[in-house]
């Protein structure tokens, strides 16, 4: 049976000066993980090792997008990283602003048999 994902968070960063996709990227990944909590692992004993997290950033130039070093932001469960085109460059005339999207998602395996713990 496959994962079921049971949260998915979203978010956006930026870099205003230096034209850095992964930093713009890392900004969108840790926003989306700012918008969430996760009381479910120590509510039922999970591991958190038997969480899959996929992320998803959206920039510009995604071949510039460092994912390795982006799979170090996500502190828990087995992660990995892709960057696709998407985001927004803004040419201010002086610089390019940088702007990343980022889906966070999280998915167990089928769960059955547990009960929360008062």
């Amino acid at each position: 049976m496959a994962d079921q994902r049971f949260i998915i968070e979203m978010g956006s960063g930026n870099d205003l000066h230096g034209q850095d996709y992964t930093k713009a990227a890392g900004r969108a990944i840790e926003d989306a993980l700012r918008h969430s909590s996760l009381p479910l692992f120590e509510a039922t004993a999970l591991s958190h090792e038997a969480m899959r997290v996929t992320v998803t950033v959206a920039v510009q130039k995604p071949e510039l997008v460092d994912t390795d070093l982006l799979v170090g932001l996500l502190p828990r469960g087995r992660a990995e990283v892709r960057a696709v085109f998407g985001g927004l460059d803004v040419d201010t005339g002086q610089d390019v602003i940088v702007i990343a999207q980022a889906a966070v998602e999280a998915f167990l395996p089928p769960q059955s048999g547990w009960r929360l713990r008062g």
